[in-house]
């Protein structure tokens, strides 16, 4: 959304939030608010956001800490976040890189009933064919996923572009998990135990997708970002 108050942009160490010019704190409030009760897969619990610390006035900055440690969510200024960041890469300096990964759990158990701590992992570009993330955690891709790449993710998938690949949300039970995606054309999409394709016919719109589960069946609808 062009015309968005509050902005989001992924990055290595979690979200960024900005703010449109001369926005006062109360209208920024009401739109993350409002991003809260609409489900975006952003705000997940655990994720880490931060600003920058001359972004707002301290007092205001210190609102948003509370407003957002009350969902789950950790936050930070951008001073704190960049050092947290630079401390987190030399952790996994140390550790095996392997591929774009986290360890995969044991398929077949149900979490969609138990109460979880539910990481993001931000990619932060396109992926191409041959291309596989694989993630006990929701997903949040900055750019385009193309065909012949997928995305294994235990959580939600957020593709903030075109989805032309293949695509499965809560991929170890969690029937609650949903996929969203600026235009939503992949050459499979799952959501748990269920598969479905795209139609032949895709319809053009100006919205975002997002597909989820009803009534025993994956539905694709569109939405307002």
């Amino acid at each position: 959304m062009s015309d968005a108050i509050v902005k989001i942009r992924g990055t290595r160490s979690g979200l960024q939030l900005s703010f449109a010019k001369d926005a006062d704190y109360e209208a920024i409030e009401k739109e993350i608010l409002q991003r809260f009760e609409s489900g975006s897969s952003f705000f997940v619990t655990g994720t880490e956001v931060f600003v920058s610390k001359d972004s707002l006035p301290h007092e205001q900055i210190e609102k948003l800490k509370r407003l957002f440690h009350r969902r789950g969510m950790r936050f930070r200024t951008e001073k704190h976040a960049a050092a947290h960041a630079k401390g987190k890469e030399q952790q996994q300096d140390q550790r095996q890189p392997a591929k774009e990964a986290a360890k995969e759990p044991k398929p077949g158990k149900d979490t969609s009933t138990e109460p979880q701590v539910q990481q993001m992992v931000v990619i932060n570009k396109t992926l191409r064919g041959g291309q596989e993330i694989q993630t006990e955690s929701s997903v949040l891709v900055c750019g385009n996923v193309n065909p012949g790449a997928q995305i294994i993710a235990g959580g939600s998938i957020d593709i903030r572009g075109t989805c032309r690949g293949m695509v499965h949300a809560g991929a170890y039970g969690n029937s609650k998990a949903f996929i969203i995606a600026d235009h939503l054309m992949p050459t499979q999409i799952r959501i748990a135990n269920l598969i479905a394709r795209s139609p032949d016919v895709v319809e053009k719109t100006d919205k975002a997708e997002r597909a989820s589960i009803k009534d025993g069946r994956i539905v694709i609808e569109p939405i307002e970002r």
